[in-house]
């Protein structure tokens, strides 16, 4: 599978751009910098990854849940 090129989302007045990275990883960039990367668990649950260690941190977070759903949505 190739790697699939970056995108952008919005959600409300954010600018949201997403760079694929290995399978259900993305990294964000928030306005241009980047923000955060994320994990797909589930359709409806994503997880934030340690800065450093790359690891899954389990805590609730809206803005991660939201940025994973409207990937899911562009990815349709």
């Amino acid at each position: 599978m190739s790697m699939q090129e970056p995108f952008d989302i919005e959600i409300g007045e954010i600018e949201y751009s997403v760079f694929p990275e290995e399978e259900d990883v993305y990294t964000i960039f928030k306005e241009g910098v980047e923000y955060v990367k994320i994990q797909k668990d589930t359709e409806q649950q994503w997880l934030k990854l340690d800065p450093d260690t790359d690891l899954p941190l389990f805590s609730a977070d809206e803005e991660v849940n939201q940025i994973g759903q409207a990937i899911v949505a562009y990815l349709g």
